[in-house]
């Protein structure tokens, strides 16, 4: 009877679980750079589903690439932007129209950068 096998790494299902790629600790540590919050669930699955990511990567790393070319895109790259020319802006009261709080014709937003 054969084994079932995680698709990402090759290795006997769990086998991967065994060893994280990353830590619980250090995504909530990414969490709180992001400022996202995240249950004790949560943070769980997101170490589980990284660490499943990262090893998917390590295995992309091991195959054979000899003979390829590097590419940085696929295809080749065309310029569809419009030609920069001066327009009239947005007026002032259309553009702030929508923001839940204004202060001397600028969007006000909460501070996220603490004082020392």
């Amino acid at each position: 009877m054969k084994k079932a096998t995680d698709s990402a790494t090759g290795q006997p299902r769990g086998a991967a679980e065994a060893e994280p790629a990353i830590s619980r600790r250090e995504v909530e540590h990414i969490a709180l750079l992001a400022r996202l919050e995240a249950s004790d669930a949560e943070l769980d699955a997101y170490a589980g589903s990284l660490s499943r990511l990262l090893r998917y990567f390590e295995r992309l790393n091991e195959l054979n690439t000899d003979g390829v070319e590097p590419t940085s895109h696929p295809v080749p790259l065309i310029n569809v932007l419009r030609r920069d020319v001066e327009r009239p802006s947005l007026p002032v009261g259309r553009a702030l129209a929508n923001a839940p709080e204004e202060e001397d014709n600028c969007f006000k937003a909460p501070r996220v950068i603490q004082e020392s």
